[in-house]
């Protein structure tokens, strides 16, 4: 049976009015306490109509930090921001989670208290600039956590979690992916510990598992999403066999009956797939949502196949706040202007025209 993008359907216990996700995307506007303010409101609203918005990654705790203006989710400040948007969106009659995040190595001493290290699995030192409040400077070289550090982060994680409640949110989304924290955890190109957190795939799930295991004692599972990306490359990401190895975290996940699985599909930085996503889909056997360059016609064409079950649009999104109108009614598109994506103020944020109706 094939499924339409722009018809309602039930997630869960959600009613959404279509398929069509808004994606996490950063865009490094918060205030001067990494908290959000009026201008994010106004930009969630517009977007209200998608079936569901996935917010910006929005870090768990000051350490978990790795870019300017990201709006966190571990004070009473960044929880009234937040509050703010999803009254906003609540009101429009639109669904909203926020996506959970921890950088990692993909930091700067810069951003973090007290100009401390960042911390990863090991201590390998990403190629490649982190974006600063004083611009582009070099990664620097990690601290490798030591195992008894491991709960604090997982209850910087619970906390989170506990926090989004307070602050309206539907759900939330763990990100594992794209080379933070989490995905830095489960590929072998960045985790070459040998305690427990560290060696086969069952020890690189470790820590995965035990923050859905932290979050899952707010949030009821199906209330929580999760965000895997087996072969991108972005942040000096490598893994050895991502078939074989997500396969395996994957075929894991299915006792935990959460919302969904979010994956972003191929290589952000090489434009290529290398990895089967349909056999991945068919190991998991809950709500499937895929991301990664898709359009109307090529996420309808996947819904016919079976591939999917929901499809996260980013780009089209951030250009154009009725996309689902436009997409509804064959309407063309705006052009998103790359330059304003990451900082600023409203030009390229909330001042893309809608069509008329």
């Amino acid at each position: 049976m094939s499924l339409d993008l722009l018809s309602p359907v039930t997630l869960s216990d959600l009613e959404l009015g279509n398929r069509m996700v808004m994606a996490p995307m950063t865009r490094n506007r918060a205030n001067a306490n990494n908290a959000p303010h009026s201008l994010n409101t106004e930009y969630y609203r517009q977007r209200a109509t998608a079936g569901l918005i996935i917010t910006e990654a929005s870090p768990v705790s000051a350490e978990g930090v790795g870019y300017p203006a990201t709006p966190g989710i571990y004070s009473e400040d960044q929880v009234s921001g937040w509050r703010d948007i999803t009254n906003a969106v609540h009101a429009e009659g639109g669904h909203i989670f926020i996506q959970l995040w921890y950088c990692g190595r993909i930091s700067h001493p810069s951003l973090l208290p007290d100009n401390q290290t960042p911390v990863a699995p090991s201590s390998l030192r990403p190629e490649g600039d982190a974006v600063t409040y004083d611009g582009m400077q070099p990664f620097v070289e990690p601290r490798a956590l030591d195992t008894d550090e491991i709960p604090g982060i997982i209850k910087q994680y619970k906390h989170a979690a506990e926090m989004a409640q307070k602050a309206g949110f539907d759900g939330i989304e763990v990100h594992a992916a794209n080379g933070y924290l989490v995905d830095q955890f489960l590929r072998d190109g960045t985790n070459q510990r040998s305690d427990e957190y560290g060696g086969n795939v069952e020890n690189r799930m470790r820590f995965l598992n035990e923050i859905l295991d932290a979050v899952c004692e707010v949030w009821p599972t199906n209330r929580v999403g999760l965000r895997l990306s087996p072969e991108n490359s972005f942040n000096d990401m490598s893994d050895s066999s991502p078939q074989q190895h997500f396969a395996y975290f994957i075929s894991q996940l299915n006792s935990r009956n959460l919302c969904y699985l979010h994956i972003l599909e191929g290589d952000m930085m090489t434009k290529q797939r290398n990895v089967n996503y349909r056999d991945l889909r068919d190991i998991y056997n809950g709500i499937y949502m895929a991301n990664n360059s898709y359009d109307k016609t090529r996420a309808q064409t996947a819904l016919n196949n079976g591939d999917c079950d929901l499809v996260a649009f980013g780009v089209p999104f951030i250009a154009n706040p009725d996309l689902v109108h436009r997409y509804r009614n064959n309407l063309s598109l705006n052009e998103a202007d790359q330059n304003t994506f990451y900082g600023g103020d409203e030009h390229g944020y909330t001042d893309y025209p809608f069509a008329e109706s």
